[in-house]
């Protein structure tokens, strides 16, 4: 029998297996990333009993790791599209991601003509500490060169990451000299608030980009830094925002909603039925509120807006959402991999499950938002009226929908000009990323001249001299921008002044500076205003 044959029965026996495991597994703790391990029954399956035979006895080598992880992943093709298995070496940086740090010397870094360039230095951090400066470049970690040898992110991240507490010896050129540095691991938080600022004197704007273990403790402190500055109105920006730690958002959302009402609760054939309920005095309760969503916002980010929207405590502005109403737990399974298994289904206080349909397959899920975009929804306000789930009424008499995300209160339409074919080249081949970084390497007096991100978009202006310049150093990526419309080259003198803040004042200076001219900024400050 050979190997393809084999692979199709392995499903079947690892279905099997997987079953067993999971009926006499034990529940998780309700936080994702904290595990538990599964599968401990000392008798051997049908499907291990099938593997060690093929270890042991087939004609061939064959790496049997690989082929039982083709078998789980065939297996979760037939549930739902949540359900996921991870393997042992990308366990660490999921759960990273989750836990909202790592361990490593705070640096952001990119590659420029195969050469790793460091773009930020984490402030206090370990290789701040040590004296790095952004525009240095890595040309050794340890004994290793990583300049010219065409070196990849992966494999810097992993030469630059470690336990905290060990050392690494690293060796940067600055000034065409060479300068090694001796660093000091440590933990380096990765920040689930992007901006937390004040746009006008009573109105305030908070990004979110994820659910992490931090981000409500980030939030609160934005929040009451942001009250201490006068704000009486919020603009919540969760556009793009995948989702992550749901207890994070049920406890954002406690800070908006007064009383003790439903934010929202879960529910599946194992589970029972959980409600989650505000339960203290929030921090905002009261005040105009307003959501930015799109169609990248998914899974915690609806929780939270599905909360606010049918308690009419804020207005939705944007684009439907992802639409996802799926609660997964995390399982350790006894090789260090992880199995990410759907337990229980999501619903709005009025009963909403924002679920959106995956009976068609994984492949027609994954392509829905393509869907939208090639059908016009994305253009037309009419896409307020695709959602074929159920329709709901608000005390306030508003109507709202399940079955396919969160629908905006009021729609803006997505902006094309960003997928021009010339434009996408520009970030495809990073040219722009890197344009923009040696434009500012060249000139960082000037920029430090601007002691605030708002001094710096209110002033700034990007010139008919600099975007000249971007022309120019495009043309050696063979990308020819020379003559594109006069709304695409706006686009683009917008982001080059956006990136150029970003490298000044981080993720917050980014969109400090952006915001002013985002349209979906601009009606949500229509509406509060």
């Amino acid at each position: 029998m050979n190997n393809k044959k084999l692979q199709v029965w392995f499903p079947f026996f690892f279905s099997l297996s997987m079953i067993i495991g999971m009926f006499f597994g034990y529940k998780l703790r309700d936080k994702m990333p904290f595990a538990t391990n599964i599968l401990r029954s000392s008798a051997g399956s049908q499907m291990q009993e099938v593997i060690s035979l093929i270890r042991n006895r087939y004609v061939d080598p064959v790496n049997t790791d690989s082929l039982s992880e083709l078998a789980i992943e065939e297996v979760l093709t037939h549930l739902d599209p949540h359900t996921v298995y991870i393997p042992a070496a990308k366990l660490t940086e999921v759960n990273e991601d989750l836990a909202g740090k790592f361990e490593g010397i705070g640096v952001e870094f990119n590659i420029f003509e195969d050469t790793v360039h460091i773009l930020n230095v984490l402030p206090g951090g370990p290789s701040d500490k040590a004296g790095l400066e952004v525009g240095d470049r890595i040309i050794k970690v340890e004994q290793q060169v990583v300049a010219g040898n065409h070196i990849t992110s992966d494999k810097i991240r992993s030469l630059l990451r470690g336990a905290g507490g060990s050392k690494v010896n690293i060796t940067i050129n600055r000034s065409d000299a060479a300068v090694p540095f001796t660093i000091t691991r440590g933990f380096i938080p990765l920040y689930s608030l992007d901006a937390g600022y004040m746009m006008d004197p009573e109105t305030g704007y908070i990004r979110l980009s994820k659910f992490s273990e931090s981000t409500y403790e980030e939030f609160m402190a934005s929040l009451e830094k942001l009250k201490g500055e006068g704000l009486r109105e919020l603009v919540l920006d969760l556009r793009d925002n995948g989702g992550g730690i749901l207890d994070e958002a049920v406890e954002i959302a406690d800070e908006f909603i007064s009383g003790e009402k439903l934010i929202v609760y879960t529910e599946g054939k194992n589970n029972p039925r959980r409600d989650y309920k505000a339960r203290r005095r929030g921090l905002f309760e009261e005040g105009k509120l307003v959501i930015l969503m799109n169609e990248g916002s998914a899974s915690a980010s609806e929780v939270l807006a599905g909360a606010l929207q049918d308690w009419d405590r804020a207005t939705i502005i944007g684009r439907r959402s992802f639409g996802k109403g799926l609660v997964q737990e995390q399982y350790t399974l006894r090789d260090g991999a992880a199995l990410r298994l759907t337990v229980a289904r999501y619903y709005t206080p009025l009963g909403r499950s924002i679920q959106k349909s995956y009976e068609k397959g994984l492949f027609d899920y994954n392509g829905e938002i393509m869907n939208r975009y090639q059908h016009g929804e994305m253009f037309s306000a009419d896409s307020n009226k695709t959602v074929s789930g159920t329709a709901y009424k608000t005390s306030g008499g508003k109507t709202v929908y399940g079955g396919g995300g969160i629908t905006p209160d009021i729609f803006v339409a997505f902006d094309s000009t960003t997928v021009d074919t010339l434009i996408n080249a520009l970030y495809r081949k990073n040219t722009l990323g890197n344009f923009v970084y040696r434009y500012y390497i060249s000139n960082v007096s000037s920029f430090n001249a601007y002691k605030q991100a708002a001094t710096f978009a209110h002033q700034f202006t990007v010139d008919k001299t600099l975007y000249n310049g971007l022309v120019d150093f495009a043309r050696k990526d063979s990308i020819n921008i020379s003559g594109l419309r006069p709304k695409d080259q706006l686009f683009l003198e917008q982001r080059i002044k956006s990136l150029l803040a970003r490298q000044v004042w981080r993720s917050e200076g980014f969109y400090e500076v952006i915001n002013t001219t985002d349209p979906v900024v601009k009606k949500a400050m229509e509406i509060i205003h």
